[in-house]
């Protein structure tokens, strides 16, 4: 005798489970339904559902980044036409491939790298947050590479030596944050209030080490703690894109793993996932890029924190979204160096002083949008 066929009724229709449902968009080859604004991807055997609204702002983020580092090699003393750069940088050869490739590119690629790399920083930890205020800046990450770096600058040691001390200090303050914010399993509130004790103990003792120092060391360590992209080049960019590169799986992890992050803990544990060790591992791994990045262009402020909710808010997601935010924090990190570099010429300004400038009034609106709603 064969099994009874299941079936269930839906407007007077009879259904099978394994069909799909009435209006659901569904790949007729492998039955997985495809939510609102998503694309489904198959590779081989695996299928993975894209938002399409996220590849067309990467694309044009992309593009805008590309026109960004071309202005940037372009201008200047001298000035290099745009043709005349994009020939350089294909090894056509050129006059002027001193200036662009040996002068300015180092620079150029440090500052997408770093920016890049501050807006993954900021989107890992302001998702296990769930706060558009936690940024590295914010929590104390930068602080602690900060007071590690004016110690090693105050007291005479060898400029070599002055980057793993501010990375060592950034994971110092991480440790410490995380042994903070993990004694409750890591909660959002726990979390930032733990940061922003950490960050203001750790300026204090900047401010401290600094007063006691000789001025010009002073000096030395207050631009270090600004940010700056001045003299610093392929070194640095190696250290950092060596990092992430190392750092690539987990990257990849984390962009799937950032979609539990907005549920509740109760929930999280039902559909059999850990959120205590999710969160830990997502906050790890943003602050061991924030204090990499730290350690090798200094206190570049508010780029992690701008950069992933400006993303979210393009994409029109519950949260920042990795690859656009990355992508966002190296434009403005080129955009804010080129500022830097031609705004008062021949004077230059630090990176850290314009994104400051645009970070500042920023955090003001999001201070002033969470009072309102909170009223």
């Amino acid at each position: 005798m064969s099994a009874p066929s299941r079936t269930r009724t839906v407007a007077g229709d009879a259904i099978r489970p394994d069909e799909p449902r009435p209006g659901d968009r569904t790949g007729a080859a492998t039955g997985v339904a495809r939510l609102p604004g998503r694309s489904l991807l198959r590779v081989g055997p695996a299928s993975v559902q894209i938002r399409r609204r996220s590849v067309l702002v990467a694309t044009v983020l992309t593009a805008l980044l590309a026109v960004a580092i071309v202005l940037s090699l372009s201008l200047g003393t001298p000035y290099v036409a745009a043709p005349d750069v994009l020939r350089s940088l294909s090894g056509a050869g050129t006059p002027y491939d001193l200036v662009v490739l040996d002068l300015r590119l180092p620079r150029i690629v440090l500052a997408a790298v770093a920016g890049a790399a501050f807006g993954i920083a900021g989107t890992l930890i302001q998702s296990v947050a769930r706060n558009p205020l936690a940024s590295p800046d914010v929590i104390g990450i930068t602080q602690g590479a900060g007071l590690a770096a004016t110690v090693a600058l105050t007291s005479g040691v060898a400029a070599a030596l002055v980057g793993p001390a501010a990375l060592a200090g950034g994971l110092v303050a991480a440790a410490l944050l995380l042994a903070l914010g993990a004694r409750h399993g890591l909660a959002a509130q726990r979390f930032v209030l733990a940061g922003v004790a950490v960050a203001f103990a750790l300026r204090a003792l900047t401010e401290v080490v600094m007063l006691t120092a000789d001025p010009i060391d002073g000096l030395r360590a207050q631009i270090w703690l600004i940010g700056t992209l001045a003299g610093k080049g392929w070194t640095e960019t190696i250290w950092i894109a060596g990092t992430l590169l190392v750092l690539l799986p987990v990257l990849a992890w984390a962009g799937w793993a950032l979609n539990s992050t907005a549920l509740d803990d109760d929930t999280a544990r039902g559909i059999g996932l850990r959120p205590v060790a999710r969160r830990i591992g997502l906050a790890g791994t943003g602050v061991l890029v924030a204090a990499m990045v730290t350690a090798q262009v200094g206190a570049v402020d508010f780029v992690a924190l701008v950069a992933p909710q400006v993303a979210r808010r393009l994409v029109r997601a519950e949260r920042p979204p990795l690859l656009c935010a990355a992508l966002l924090g190296a434009l403005l990190l080129v955009l804010a160096d080129l500022a830097g570099r031609r705004l008062f010429a021949p004077t230059q300004l630090p990176a850290g002083v314009l994104t400051a400038a645009i970070g500042g009034p920023y955090l003001m609106y999001l201070l002033l949008r969470g009072r309102r709603r909170s009223s």
